[in-house]
């Protein structure tokens, strides 16, 4: 499956210890994403801001757990976290970019957390 296209997942599943979410898509290809980058990365207002300069760098959760996954129509979920975080909707195509870009994500994220003297 090519990587430009966004296909809707067949199957989420949470991690036993609640701190990975693997998405199996069709065809057989996989994306695993951990709970601390679902939750640094939320597409929530509340750590993407209104506009790209009001982006929060969010820290502290190295250990932040998925409590749960609800179902929003047919196009997204909301991920609930254990530390009370639940206001983002991951739609497909926003997992599927994740998915695709999660290393160049992350060591963005790093980045602003080491620039900010800010850690995990």
């Amino acid at each position: 499956m090519s990587r430009t296209q966004s296909p809707t997942p067949d199957e989420l599943v949470v991690s036993k210890d609640r701190r990975r979410l693997t998405l199996r898509y069709p065809g057989g290809e996989a994306s695993e994403l951990t709970a601390e980058f679902l939750r640094v990365i939320s597409p929530s207002a509340e750590v993407q801001g209104h506009s790209p300069d009001q982006k929060v760098t969010v820290a502290g959760k190295r250990d932040v757990a998925i409590s749960d996954i609800r179902p929003i129509g047919h196009y997204a979920v909301r991920i609930v976290f254990d530390d009370g975080h639940d206001s983002g909707l991951y739609t497909w195509s926003y997992l599927f970019r994740l998915g695709a870009e999660k290393d160049a994500l992350w060591q963005a994220h790093l980045n602003d957390l080491a620039a900010k003297k800010l850690s995990r």
